[in-house]
């Protein structure tokens, strides 16, 4: 039987979704940061890799295959000029020869914990890609290059894997060519241990006008923030234990909002929620959690040509470096 009132229809689904969406708003209770980055410094190398992925390269989509290779080839040498082991994982699409960039941080020889840093570093078709995905790029080789500042300084039992996936826009996305995909799928038949996939989606736009921020279905209903100026984090019920840490780590630094949810069923019942690398690992079995800025739902030159660096917020994106520093060294 179809159900004639539009208000019904929001009242059973916000019922249903309630019990899964565990977002919370963002009171620092004043803990004292133990982990300190160069702030300053930090919002000029991130406006320096954007430059080069987005001024220097341009886009970086399937259309424009030589641009993909030279993104591959400046996230591979940025690795190797700051000491940090990487490789490169070529596959074939179709008939061009594509890869994802692999770096690696451990700080002991056999540590117990492990994690994934991921960001796409493709741009769809049109568009050089700013906010979509190369603020993900620059904040994952800065994360990087904080935490291989600490290897002769911290013993942690840990180690961080610097995954930059191609082919995660369209005509690619959720097909067996995504690079995320083919990373999965191998780590699932290799027996990879992975105790945590942080995938970075979109993670330099901000808005500060009431209204600018919206809320896919059904969490417009809720009481969140009405401007875009926190950061988000979004996990599976699965992956709600390293949701959690991730949003405990990150609460430690007042000067960067954060919300975190929690869906239930994969994200299927807001499919808005997958479109991202992080939904190839819930598909494999993985935890796995997306950071992001909310993308279309916050900046409206999403896949536009109009999403260029000028429109970034280098200092929010610092503080997200500062953030995931807090979260790695807390392990």
């Amino acid at each position: 039987m179809l159900i004639s009132s539009k208000w019904v229809k929001h009242l059973v689904a916000v019922q249903f979704c309630v019990a899964a969406v565990l977002l919370f708003s963002p009171e620092n209770p004043g803990a004292e940061m133990e982990v300190v980055i160069d702030r300053e410094v930090t919002i000029e190398r991130l406006k320096a890799h954007l430059r080069s992925l987005t001024v220097e390269i341009g886009e970086r989509s399937i259309e424009r295959p030589e641009n993909l290779k030279r993104a591959e080839e400046y996230i591979a040498s940025f690795y190797s000029d700051i000491g940090v082991s990487v490789r490169t994982e070529p596959y074939l699409c179709r008939d061009l020869t594509v890869a994802n960039v692999v770096a690696e941080i451990k700080f002991k020889e056999n540590p117990s914990r492990h994690f994934l840093l991921g960001a796409h570093y493709d741009s769809v078709s049109g568009t050089v890609g700013a906010d979509d995905n190369g603020s993900a790029v620059a904040v994952q080789l800065e994360t990087a290059r904080y935490l291989a500042s600490l290897k002769n300084r911290q013993n942690l039992d840990l180690s961080v894997k610097f995954v930059s996936f191609t082919l995660e826009e369209p005509p690619f996305f959720d097909t067996p060519y995504m690079g995320s995909r083919v990373y999965a799928s191998k780590a699932k038949d290799t027996g990879e241990k992975i105790d945590g996939m942080i995938c970075l989606e979109m993670v330099g736009y901000t808005c500060h006008e009431p209204g600018c921020q919206s809320y896919p279905f059904p969490l417009m209903f809720f009481d969140y923030p009405k401007t875009g100026s926190f950061i988000g984090i979004v996990g599976n019920l699965s992956s709600r234990d390293l949701t959690r840490s991730l949003f405990n780590a990150f609460e430690r630094n007042p000067r960067l909002p954060v919300i975190k949810l929690t869906v239930p069923l994969g994200g299927w019942l807001m499919p808005s929620i997958r479109l991202s690398d992080h939904s190839a690992f819930w598909d494999y079995g993985f935890k796995a959690v997306m950071i992001t800025d909310s993308a279309f739902y916050r900046n409206p030159h999403y896949h536009r040509p109009s999403d260029t660096m000028e429109k970034l917020d280098y200092h929010f994106m610092a503080e997200l470096v500062q953030s995931l520093a807090l979260f790695f060294c807390a392990q």
